[in-house]
């Protein structure tokens, strides 16, 4: 086969260092937009970002010419330092040093971008750590507690 196809979409998620509820409603949707820009400058095609306080769910489709961590440096790098320019309370923001990225289907990018939308609501009623475990549990990701947290 002479040419190389591809289409994944990633479901990425993390949070703020020691998940610091410091993603206040002024700076979050701005900050979708630049890291909506991070992505298309990869060359991946952002889906939906959305986030609440204290983390960030980005749905995209990954560009076949870069790795999951390489986008993810290069989004928590921007990004952080875009951040820490928009006010003195934000002049030591750091994100998690980890993060989680579970492949999509096709078939079910509908249902995730429904989710990622509805933050705001899923969180009434439970906690990014109950939700982020729910998340290594669906995927059967193996993991340690001890370093699930920073």
């Amino acid at each position: 086969m002479p040419q190389s196809l591809a289409r994944l979409h990633i479901h990425l998620i993390f949070s703020t260092k020691n998940r610091e509820p410091l993603l206040h409603d002024g700076v979050r949707p701005a900050l979708h937009a630049y890291m909506a820009t991070v992505l298309q400058n990869l060359g991946c095609h952002p889906v939906l970002i959305n986030s609440v306080n204290d983390h960030i769910h980005l749905l995209f489709e990954l560009a076949r010419t870069v790795t999951i961590s390489s986008v993810v440096e290069d989004i928590k790098k921007h990004s952080s330092k875009w951040i820490k320019t928009q006010g003195p309370e934000l002049s030591l923001f750091a994100w998690q040093a980890g993060y989680g990225a579970f492949a999509v289907s096709q078939s079910n990018v509908a249902a995730v971008r429904n989710y990622i939308a509805n933050q705001k609501e899923h969180h009434r009623t439970k906690t990014f750590q109950e939700e982020y475990h729910a998340f290594l549990n669906k995927h059967r990701v193996a993991y340690d507690e001890r370093y699930v947290w920073d």
